[in-house]
């Protein structure tokens, strides 16, 4: 790999969209188990706004720059990987460093581009998918038939869970703030699309028997709320706390029905830890995929430049599905 650096976006101090900026960087090199990716987009998720407000501090060994996921071209292969050559198309988990012409990571993160899709709809799978998957199916077991509810319906997380539960067999209620959200919500599968501003969810599930599972990243006064949701031996998987972690919750009633409450976060994962969830995903998810039954709903691309410009659309929350920036 001739190139020795590199256009990326930095977060140069702690605070708003404003703060990210271009930069140069030196191409970073592959270790043991890993490759260097030549991006062609990169993902934008919440976790990033997170990093940049610095709340949200990457891993000791990842780099500083902002961006969990992306596609392109594998540009250089480290020491002990078969799997892939330079070349090779791929989307991949990052543990850092979207944000960037080059990107490095565990080649065990990786994985083939489905079949017939473009590298723009490809660097959306990763943070995502490896997010729903996990926390739905690996540790909410949702099976075909269950009650599925999924708060945030329209985000990038919403847009895949709704899918994948729909595909699977299961009913799926979702959540989302405007008309045009839940109509996307009911397209994308969703047996019932709530709007919060207009209806209660709470009595919304009741009336369909409660929920088996929960998929939730508000938090806040949604615990409690979501509690009551549940049907009895229901589960609650909460990953992200968008209205804050702290609220009181009266413990009886989940030891009375006997319910989960649980939830994970993914970069502090082990390799290993994600490289389980990169298997399940090609065995079990990246079929569906290749034959077209379940895609990523885009929004909007921006070139990398104007990566705070896609921040302030995400923190708008007027996206639909995922937000994208162009880099190669």
């Amino acid at each position: 790999m001739a190139v020795r650096h590199m256009r990326v976006v930095e977060i140069t101090t702690p605070g708003g969209p404003d703060v990210l900026k271009p930069a140069e960087r030196p191409v970073p090199q592959p270790g043991e188990g890993e490759i260097v990716i030549r991006n062609a987009f990169a993902g934008v998720n919440r976790p990033d706004a997170l990093q940049r407000a610095g709340n949200y501090a990457p891993p000791p060994d990842a780099s500083d720059l902002p961006g969990l996921e992306s596609a392109g071209e594998v540009a250089a292969v480290g020491p002990g990987v078969t799997r892939w050559k330079e070349g090779d198309r791929v989307c991949a988990l990052l543990p850092g460093g979207g944000y960037a012409e080059y990107s490095r990571t565990p080649a065990e993160h990786a994985l083939p581009v489905p079949q017939g899709m473009g590298l723009k709809e490809a660097a959306c799978l990763p943070e995502t998918f490896f997010t729903v998957w996990s926390n739905v199916f690996m540790r909410g077991g949702l099976a075909s038939g269950q009650v599925f509810l999924v708060h945030g319906g329209s985000s990038g997380i919403g847009t895949t869970a709704i899918q994948l539960a729909a595909t699977l067999g299961a009913r799926v209620f979702a959540t989302a703030g405007s008309a045009e959200k839940c109509a996307a919500c009911a397209e994308l599968g969703a047996e019932r699309a709530i709007n919060y501003r207009e209806e209660d969810f709470v009595e919304i599930l009741r009336e369909a028997g409660g929920a088996d599972l929960i998929l939730d990243m508000v938090g806040g006064d949604y615990l409690p709320r979501n509690v009551k949701a549940l049907a009895d031996d229901g589960r609650l998987q909460q990953i992200a706390f968008l209205q804050g972690p702290k609220v009181e919750l009266n413990f009886a009633q989940v030891m009375t029905r006997r319910l989960t409450i649980s939830g994970s976060t993914l970069r502090p994962q082990s390799r290993e830890a994600k490289a389980a969830i990169a298997r399940e995903l090609e065995e079990k998810v990246w079929p569906l995929l290749d034959a077209g039954r379940v895609a990523p709903v885009m929004d909007s691309t921006f070139p990398l430049v104007e990566a705070a410009q896609a921040h302030e659309r995400m923190e708008s929350s007027g996206h639909i599905g995922k937000i994208v920036l162009e880099i190669g």
